[in-house]
Formats: structure tokens, C-alpha cells, sequence
């Protein structure tokens, strides 16, 4: 059960376009922002950070970095977002099927090697202490821009912002993110429920 429950999305007006953007990415308003619009601000600066790592003229496909987002929500425990951004994922044009084999990531033919070493520099990226030794960025430069990697570790940090919110505030799962974890992640040990 969440620490505090979610406002009704009408609560606060003036955010209604902000509350649009996350409509377009997750298909509904996410109760981690429900929560947050105590805050008008934060759900405002949150909008903007969040426009600028998900841009549409990224050079890192915007599905992929959903499952980048995954891992490092992976790394950082939080199974909210870990479900969050496998809808997200799809929203974004990734296979069903390969967001199935998110456990196989390693072996699976329906990854490259550059989504490997990024999903791996994703959890490194996510844990803490921050696992990233320069022998990771070495295998990120052989298949990943400076530019690219700017954005990659962009989208670590947005989702940290949200690993520690819903985390913190054990943010109630919506009936889409929650029927994606059921169906993909509890194999591995998810349950929808708070870190601990």
C-alpha cells in the first residue's frame, strides 16, 4: 500500500499537458505523478528533464531506451518501473517477443551485442555502489557515440529520479504495468510490490 495515495488527475489543473506527455509514453497518467503533483513544480521540472532524455530526435532508439531504463530499475530494485518501462518498451515499437526474453537478454538472438553491453552498463550504471569501471566504457565506445552514451546514461538517471520516488513513496502499480510484470518478470522474482 502506497505512503501517500495518488490525487485525482483533475486535483491540479495547470498540469494537465504535463500529464499529457506521460499519456503519450505510458498510455495513462502513472501514480507516481498523481503523487508528485502535491509538488506542481516537481511534476513540471520532472516533464521537462523527461521531453528532453526521451526526445524524438534521440540517436538511441526510444523503445531501447526503455529497456535501458529497465535495467537500471532492475539494478535499483524498484519493481514499479521495472514494469513501467516494459510497457513503455512496447509503447515505443519493441517486440512483445523481446520483451519476453528481457531474462535471456545475454543469449537471446533477439539481442545485439550492442544492446548487451548497454543493458550491462545500464545495471552497472543503476547499482550502488555505481558499478561502471572504465573496462565497461571501453565495450560501450566499440559500439556506442559519445553522443549515445550521453543519452543512454540520460535515461539512467531520469529513472534513478523514479526508482528512489516510487520506491520510496512504494508508489501502488497500475492494472497494465502490473499484468506486464505478472506475464514477463515474476519468473525472475518480481512480485509488484516495494523493494525490500
Amino acid at each position: 500500500m502506497a505512503h501517500l495515495s495518488p490525487l485525482p488527475t483533475d486535483t491540479t489543473p495547470e498540469l494537465a499537458e504535463d500529464f499529457a506527455i506521460f499519456e503519450q509514453i505510458l498510455g495513462f497518467v502513472p501514480n507516481s505523478l498523481l503523487t508528485m503533483q502535491r509538488k506542481p513544480e516537481f511534476v513540471k521540472g520532472f516533464g521537462v528533464l523527461t521531453k528532453a532524455v526521451m526526445s524524438s530526435d534521440s540517436e538511441v532508439d526510444l523503445g531501447f531506451k526503455r529497456l535501458i531504463a529497465h535495467f537500471c530499475s532492475r539494478a535499483a530494485g524498484c519493481q514499479y518501473c521495472e514494469a513501467h518501462s516494459l510497457i513503455a518498451a512496447e509503447i515505443h515499437g519493441v517486440s512483445h517477443e523481446k520483451v519476453q526474453a528481457i531474462w535471456e537478454y545475454k543469449t537471446s538472438d533477439l539481442y545485439t551485442d550492442a544492446e548487451r553491453v548497454a543493458l550491462d552498463y545500464a545495471l552497472a550504471a543503476g547499482s550502488v555502489p555505481n558499478g561502471v569501471t572504465a573496462e565497461i566504457m571501453e565495450e560501450m565506445k566499440k559500439y556506442w557515440s559519445e553522443n549515445q552514451i550521453v543519452e543512454i546514461l540520460g535515461a539512467v538517471c531520469l529513472y534513478g529520479f523514479l526508482n528512489r520516488w516510487n520506491d520510496s513513496m512504494a508508489t501502488d502499480l497500475e492494472d497494465s504495468p502490473k499484468a506486464m510484470g505478472e506475464e514477463v518478470l515474476s519468473s525472475g522474482g518480481w512480485t509488484g510490490g516495494k523493494h525490500v
